[in-house]
């Protein structure tokens, strides 16, 4: 099995395309992922993971990030941080405008099951549909969040067409749930694809996190 997924993945990404896991192709439930204990950090290369997705298919990161940068976006419907940006339109915008511009945008829903933010699969359709996200990703045993070292909810990290983490922290600049704090802020993520798409560094690498704490 792992040599015929071998296959095909090597088969799509030489056409450019994006590789998704069926179910029937996946000998697991939820996650896959070539991690161990280690967590990715700034300036290294994202190790290969895979999640089921809104539809129920596993979704490969080798094959996203062969398309362009990719936004990870820690979600749970629940948090009062997460409702400021959504509430106010504020993160389907961006999302729009980001996956315009070539952008792959993954929001990941690492909450344990009887945890606040735990979503079904079904609920996850229902809650993707309100969103501009190009998946949302299921992650209940916590494996990817904790290679991420997600700690909030939105905890926002970007990648580069290499593969390579080039932004962790915060979405913004202004911590709390005031939706009237947003065009006032910094936006982290916009600029580190604007330097992305420029050409040169991100200017700011790294902040801290706001939010509440994904709930593993």
């Amino acid at each position: 099995m792992k040599l015929l997924s071998g296959i095909i993945l090597g088969a799509v990404l030489a056409l450019g395309g994006t590789y998704v896991y069926k179910n029937y192709f996946c000998p697991c439930n939820n996650a896959m992922a070539e991690t161990g204990d280690k967590v990715v950090k700034l300036g290294e290369r994202v190790p290969q993971f895979a999640l089921k997705n809104q539809d129920g298919d596993m979704i490969d990161i080798m094959a996203l990030r062969e398309q362009g940068p990719i936004v990870v976006e820690w979600f749970n419907k629940d948090c009062p941080y997460v409702k400021k940006f959504y509430g106010a339109g504020e993160m389907q915008r961006l999302q729009k405008q980001e996956i315009d511009r070539g952008v792959t945008w993954l929001r990941v829903v690492s909450s344990a099951p009887g945890k606040q933010g735990y979503l079904t699969q079904e609920e996850a359709k229902a809650q993707h549909d309100a969103s501009n996200a190009s998946h949302t990703l299921l992650d209940p045993t916590g494996e990817v969040g904790r290679m991420f070292d997600a700690k909030t909810t939105p905890n926002m990290y970007v990648i580069n067409h290499d593969g390579v983490l080039v932004y962790s922290g915060a979405i913004d600049s202004i911590k709390g749930f005031d939706q009237a704090d947003i065009p006032n802020a910094t936006n982290y993520v916009v600029e580190a694809l604007y330097d992305l798409r420029e050409g040169r560094e991100v200017r700011t690498p790294q902040t801290t996190p706001y939010g509440s704490g994904v709930k593993y």
